[in-house]
């Protein structure tokens, strides 16, 4: 099944989405399987990380910022050059294991919407398959 999920976005930043991917699982009725989280955007990404401390979001970000600083030799006309590469690096999608119809994360871990270059209106896509 696939499901389609919207959110608005700040600038730049983490959305935890594990409540939307876990909704999905619950509603596709799947107990055994893997679910599929995938950006369909350029200058956005997915990824698993920790859930626990708001600054990991903060240091991701900035992180992020430091190895992909947004360079005047950038010729991408929207002068968006340095999300792209932060979406690239991050990447598209992430699976997740399905197990008691639940997504097998660790204790710490959520799983989040990344934007590099909002804000924005945007989706993603969870498409669970098992059982």
């Amino acid at each position: 099944m696939l499901f389609n999920f919207q959110l608005s976005t700040q600038a730049q930043g983490l959305v935890d989405i594990t409540a939307e991917v876990t909704e999905a699982i619950t509603e596709s009725g799947v107990n055994e399987g893997i679910c599929i989280v995938y950006c369909p955007h350029t200058t956005a990404a997915i990824t698993i990380n920790e859930n626990a401390d708001p600054d990991v979001k903060t240091d991701f970000i900035a992180g992020l910022d430091r190895i992909f600083p947004d360079f005047e030799i950038f010729r991408h006309a929207e002068g968006n050059s340095d999300a792209h590469l932060k979406s690239s690096a991050v990447g598209a999608s992430e699976t997740v294991i399905i197990t008691g119809g639940k997504p097998l994360l660790g204790t710490w871990q959520g799983i989040y919407f990344c934007e590099f270059d909002g804000p924005r209106k945007r989706k993603f896509y969870v498409k669970v398959m098992g059982d």
